[in-house]
């Protein structure tokens, strides 16, 4: 009998398909690497989740989970076949509770209906990664994401209360809840969140909320060179604000933002930043009003503040368009969410510029200042057919992979290791931290059968 066969007696035939174009969609994500599943999966409860993984253990068949795919390391990729089980049906917000802060969902919930849902009953779930609209709470907690808001309220990791996994035996463990404090035992958590799936299926998750901000506002700001732009961001902590988001980019995204959106939409200058304030009405005008002043200060030469959601929505549509602005020039462009310390900006850009000079291949730098998680574009001709070209720009990542673990970085701040990042790994971790990654994998998925190929193996 034919695994397709075997798992639609198991699941139901609803659950199960071998269709080409399934099988493709399900074969990658929005990294280059690709592998057809033999079969996809569609669950639609923690129980068919539990089904299936007691079977593909049975049988020492891969699975591979995967959200909505819009990931950039290849994370959901199914690199050794078998079966990739998709949880986008389990889409159901179960609860959202006001006086208790929390809401149960399933990991197939896209964060933008989320946020929207809970806005309505005046609560607010923080997490803001640029994909939104499309990424599943499944792939941000299996990701630990973030977005431009992690400066002052965290990461996904901050936020999970309790988790539903099932384990690559089938079991089902329950850990956490919905109390907003937890010290019983191990903090298994932080263990599953940012796991990329190699640990279990998460099926359920009970999230933490906060009250709604009443009030917004923003300020877009344009400086000369970079470094002014840098100097504007340790100038805003320097007198003791913490923005809500405090977002930077350089000169090659602006250029490309020009010739996408039209100058006029497109501050003149060589660095913007575009800070995000929120809180009650009074303190923040008053907020507003005094970086305002500083940055006409520091030399601003253009500065726009916007108050109220719809208003700040519309200075925010310029960062949302930076990643599509850079894919509009025609060069591949190879997305690092690398993070250094801070105090790092002006050195990050500066050695972009030797990149650039050095491969000749242009560079793009922009993201999230406030924490120093900055998305390093190379942008290259011809990436995939050229395998020259290929070979050149894993030159330039690893220089600039060595650098920022130099300076104390890291090599993924969002977007996790995957296959993308699967080359960097061992330079990025000690022996010991890679024999704890491999003995925690051996001990929940002995057979090594979750997510298989990624960056820990057995």
């Amino acid at each position: 009998m034919s695994l397709a066969s075997q798992l639609a007696d198991l699941l139901g035939a609803d659950a199960v398909s071998i269709e080409p174009q399934t099988l493709a969609t399900h074969s990658t994500d929005r990294w280059f690497a690709s592998r057809l599943p033999d079969a996809v999966v569609f669950a639609e409860s923690t129980e068919q989740v539990s089904k299936l993984m007691a079977f593909a253990s049975a049988n020492r068949i891969p699975v591979t989970p995967r959200g909505s795919g819009v990931g950039y390391v290849g994370g959901c990729v199914p690199s050794q076949g078998g079966i990739a089980l998709s949880v986008a049906r389990m889409n159901r917000i179960k609860e959202i509770h006001f006086a208790d802060g929390v809401a149960v969902v399933e990991p197939g919930v896209i964060t933008g209906v989320l946020q929207s849902e809970v806005r309505r009953q005046g609560l607010f779930y923080p997490p803001d990664p640029a994909s939104l609209k499309e990424c599943s709470l499944g792939g941000n907690v299996a990701t630990n994401a973030g977005g431009p808001r992690c400066l002052k309220y965290g990461v996904t990791r901050q936020y999970v209360l309790g988790l539903e996994v099932v384990l690559a035996s089938g079991e089902i463990l329950r850990t956490g809840g919905r109390t907003h404090k937890n010290k019983t035992g191990f903090d298994l958590i932080g263990l599953f969140v940012g796991s990329e799936g190699l640990l279990g299926v998460v099926t359920e998750a009970t999230l933490r909320l906060l009250p709604l901000p009443p009030a917004r506002a923003s300020l877009s700001a344009s400086f000369a060179t970079f470094a002014e732009a840098a100097n504007a961001v340790q100038t805003v902590f320097h007198a003791g604000f913490l923005p809500a988001a405090l977002e930077i980019a350089d000169s090659f995204t602006l250029k490309s933002a020009r010739a996408h959106l039209g100058e006029s939409i497109v501050p003149a200058g060589e660095g913007h930043i575009l800070i995000d304030l929120d809180g009650q009405p009074d303190s923040v005008r008053l907020e507003a009003a005094s970086l305002a002043g500083i940055l006409k200060s520091l030399g601003a030469l253009y500065l726009d503040t916007a108050v109220g959601e719809e208003a700040c929505e519309r200075l925010w549509e310029l960062r949302r368009k930076f990643s599509e602005s850079l894919k509009s020039t025609g060069l591949t462009k190879l997305n690092e969410d690398i993070v250094v310390p801070r105090g790092r900006l002006v050195e990050l850009a500066e050695f972009a510029v030797y990149l650039r000079e050095k491969y000749g291949y242009p560079v793009a730098c922009f993201g999230h200042a406030g924490d120093g998680n900055i998305h390093v574009n190379i942008m290259a001709a011809n990436y995939h057919e050229d395998a020259e070209v290929h070979a050149k720009v894993g030159d330039a990542l690893d220089e600039l992979f060595s650098q920022v673990l130099t300076w104390g970085g890291v090599i993924t701040g969002e977007h996790g290791i995957g296959l993308a990042k699967k080359r960097w790994w061992p330079q990025a971790t000690s022996p010991v931290s890679r024999a704890v990654h491999a003995s925690l994998k051996a001990a929940l998925d002995p057979l090594g059968i979750l997510n298989p190929g990624k960056f820990v193996t057995l």
